[in-house]
């Protein structure tokens, strides 16, 4: 098994739908880091200095295991547009303390389409896809 990397995008989500209603011409505020792609999470987890620099907001808590299996409170921010290879979606901000890296959990995943590829190192489309991004919706 081999860990995988991916640079992404992350923009404030309000700034985006600032922009998009004509409130402001200014370019939404963000960032463009490395993450660890983490099937074993469930959302996205960018650091604090990245929730930080975006001017995301505190909007809620949560209850949350650890994998020492071990319950936290975290804190939950305003959404950001995530940006992977070229597919965005809008995703929830969950915070990590520590140092832990930048993640990206199964959720953005699942939506984007992107599956992870450990030996290769690298993300890879959805195989059952074969004509690009596809979300099954019911």
């Amino acid at each position: 098994m081999g860990r995988v990397d991916v640079r992404i995008k992350v923009s404030n989500w309000f700034d985006v739908e600032k922009l998009a209603v004509g409130e402001t011409d200014s370019a939404p505020r963000s960032a463009e880091v490395e993450a660890m792609v983490d099937a074993g999470a469930v959302r996205l987890y960018p650091k604090a200095s990245v929730i930080r620099d975006l001017g995301l907001r505190h909007i809620d808590d949560i209850s949350s295991r650890t994998m020492a299996n071990v319950t936290v409170q975290r804190r939950v921010f305003t959404p950001v547009d995530l940006e992977i290879n070229g597919r965005s979606g809008r995703f929830g901000v969950v915070a990590v303390s520590g140092g832990l890296l930048n993640i990206v959990g199964q959720i953005p995943l699942e939506e984007l389409d992107w599956g992870g590829d450990c030996q290769g190192h690298k993300l890879i489309p959805n195989p059952e896809h074969k004509h690009g991004e596809l979300c099954d919706d019911f």
